[in-house]
């Protein structure tokens, strides 16, 4: 009897700190019931303060580790974040091509949460052409979503009407938004969309972009359908900032899995 948790493969960057990256996505995916395997994209320098440097890995480096894991691992669910250039976006375009029936997460890492670029708006539109239209789900915050939808000013409605066309259903974090609460918006090319509320927390978060996609991965990779796929992850990681740390010197860092995982 196969009792193996559902294998997630995610490929992002690294970050030193712990906060965002990868570690972000193994801890997120584990609380979901999940197991990450971490295929390194690129590699930062990075705190809780900002980014101010990172390295792209080789492109046969990166087929290497996602190779090693597709022909050992049943992989049912698939997290995009920081893939850093163009090349990596090619890259990684041959790698979800052996992987069709799959769900994908694509979440359009560009900035760093200290406002640091993790790859140019070039990235992006590669992204947006290329991976897009392979993913199940992407899920910028507004200021990624409009380098996306290359409109600077754009609302999250404008933007998802640019967007659409690329991709099945578009989730616009509200995190950057000035509402009163956070909205959260789903689209979906079908015409349909749901808003997600929830109340606006008074600090400001490291990696929570990143644990969003992950959870979200989680839940797809478990079964669940996109809607509520959405509702749980976005619940989760309202959570994980409720509960953030503040180990450094700037922003703080969700609390993915609680005081006593390991008791």
């Amino acid at each position: 009897m196969n009792n193996s948790r559902p294998i997630v493969l995610c490929l992002s960057g690294h970050d030193p700190s712990g906060g965002a990256g990868l570690q972000a996505d193994i801890e997120a995916l584990m609380a979901q019931g999940c197991h990450a395997a971490p295929t390194v994209t690129a590699l930062t320098v990075q705190n809780s303060v900002d980014v101010s440097d990172f390295r792209v890995l080789d492109s046969e480096w990166v087929l290497a580790q996602a190779d090693a894991v597709i022909t050992d691992l049943s992989v049912a669910g698939i997290k995009l974040g920081m893939l850093g250039s163009v090349k990596m976006v090619d890259t990684v375009v041959q790698i979800l091509q052996r992987l069709p029936h799959v769900p994908i997460v694509c979440d359009p890492v560009l900035r760093a949460g200290g406002g640091g670029a993790l790859g140019k708006d070039e990235v992006g539109y590669a992204m947006r052409e290329r991976l897009l239209p392979l993913a199940t789900i992407a899920t910028p915050n507004l200021p990624e979503a409009r380098i996306l939808a290359e409109l600077p000013n754009g609302t999250p409605d404008e933007c998802a009407e640019k967007l659409l066309p690329f991709c099945k259903h578009l989730l616009i974090t509200g995190g950057h938004g000035d509402e009163h609460e956070v909205h959260n918006r789903l689209y979906s090319r079908d015409g349909s969309s749901s808003t997600f509320t929830c109340a606006r927390l008074p600090g400001s978060y490291h990696g929570s972009g990143c644990t969003l996609a992950s959870a979200l991965a989680g839940r797809l990779a478990l079964g669940e359908d996109t809607l509520t796929a959405v509702e749980t992850a976005l619940t989760y990681t309202w959570r994980t900032l409720r509960d953030a740390d503040h180990p450094g010197k700037g922003q703080h860092f969700p609390r993915r899995l609680p005081l006593d995982f390991c008791a």
